[in-house]
């Protein structure tokens, strides 16, 4: 689901364009908009879903609620990540939401596991739907999309919550990130 401004909506200003310095700090680390969005605190989540190779992960950090009824979150996804795939074909998923306890887990899951490698080796997990839910997580969210808006260089999932589990609790994990440019 695309939105389009009305028609009497004032125009966009056209993007900001990059300093100058751009071409001597090719990744931006001076960039003022990069250093603020990278302020922006978020959690660390680990996103499960299953194909036709089995189970399949994907660490994310931009989730949010988006409804109270009924329970909605908003997920964004690069556009070139195999999940945004797989919900727009009408896969489920599961958004594990991590624990400080759990901090670990985000380089582990920073990577997709080798093929025929089992993502969730020596963690307890249960099923939810057949999807995995990492039972030592602060929470889970059983998930279907249901509408999908362009952003740039990411996709953002509009999710209804099917079921829910507090898992084993605790605070979550919050993350800052050095730049808001890139991961």
């Amino acid at each position: 689901m695309t939105r389009h401004p009305s028609p009497d909506t004032p125009p966009m200003p056209p993007p900001a364009q990059p300093p100058a310095s751009a071409a001597t700090d090719p990744v931006g680390t001076s960039d003022p908009v990069g250093l603020a969005l990278g302020r922006i605190p978020s959690g660390l989540y680990i996103v499960t879903w299953r194909d036709g190779c089995g189970d399949r992960t994907m660490l994310a950090s931009w989730v949010m609620q988006a409804a109270f009824t009924p329970p909605m979150i908003t997920l964004a996804i690069a556009c070139s990540r195999d999940l945004l795939a797989a919900i727009s074909s009408g896969s489920e998923f599961v958004v594990n939401i991590l624990g400080e306890a759990q901090r670990p887990l985000a380089g582990r899951f920073s990577r997709p596991p080798a093929p025929g490698e089992d993502p969730f080796a020596g963690l307890p997990v249960e099923r939810v739907a057949g999807l995995a839910a990492l039972t030592d997580a602060a929470g889970w969210l059983h998930c279907r999309g249901v509408a999908r808006a362009e952003s740039g260089d990411h996709a953002v999932i509009i999710a209804r919550i099917l079921a829910a589990g507090p898992a084993a609790g605790g605070a979550p994990l919050v993350h800052v990130r050095r730049h808001g440019l890139r991961y």
